[in-house]
């Protein structure tokens, strides 16, 4: 029987998710594997603990970036490295879990390259955000601020099709609502971290960068700007 017209089953991923959560869970494996002793002699066990003083997002170094008006390129790669740095293999296997989903969804829309920017720029907006917001004194890890700014390119896609139904725009916002309220819901009983709002600023950075990078996005704003 021939195979010549076979669909499969499930939409193969696109190649850029695939190539980002192999990087997240081999930065992962390095370090848990380190901390065990398994791999990198002695020093190994502090690959993690080295990573997050040397490329996590620091709000105290970004304070005095800002104060001095210098930006050293290895104080601002910061903002796109934080996300590669997991505190846990726990939030690395949830941090993969979401880019597989929703980086499929927004890239087999979108194309490859625009997805991976949304990731890019929505974490360096959440980082952004939660420095301005809250001037915190902690640094931040880890990827959900970008995983969120996926969620956001996804909402938006949801957001037009809505539009383009007639029907209440609204109901796109469900998801983000359902998932901010439980993690504010976990930060109340278990003392969490006010890294929501950084994940919050990555929604809102994915939302709007999905203006500009749908298919057909920049020609609809230059044909609006024209119009009026």
């Amino acid at each position: 029987m021939s195979s010549e017209h076979y669909t499969p089953a499930v939409n193969p991923l696109p190649p850029v998710v695939v190539a980002l959560v192999l990087f997240i869970i081999g930065i992962e494996l390095a370090f848990t594997l380190g901390t065990r002793g398994l791999v990198g002699g002695p020093e190994a066990v502090g690959w993690r603990l080295h990573a997050i003083k040397s490329y996590s997002f620091s709000p105290e170094i970004f304070d005095v970036m800002i104060q001095n008006g210098r930006w050293p390129f290895e104080q601002v790669i910061r903002f796109v490295t934080y996300p590669f740095v997991s505190g846990s293999f726990t939030q690395a296997i949830f941090v993969c879990v979401f880019v597989l989903a929703m980086g499929k969804m927004v890239g087999e829309v979108f194309g490859g390259f625009p997805m991976l920017l949304i990731f890019v720029l929505s974490g360096a907006g959440g980082a952004l955000v939660y420095a301005l917001v809250l001037d915190p004194r902690y640094p931040l890890i880890g990827g959900f601020p970008p995983v969120y700014g996926l969620i956001g390119a996804f909402t938006w896609l949801l957001w037009r099709k809505l539009s383009v139904v007639g029907e209440n725009q609204a109901r796109a916002f469900q998801l983000i609502a359902v998932l901010m309220g439980i993690q504010l819901l976990f930060g109340l009983i278990f003392g969490g971290t006010s890294d929501w709002v950084a994940d919050l600023g990555g929604f809102a950075t994915g939302f709007l960068l999905s203006f500009f990078l749908a298919p057909g996005g920049w020609a609809r704003i230059v044909g609006r700007i024209r119009r009026e």
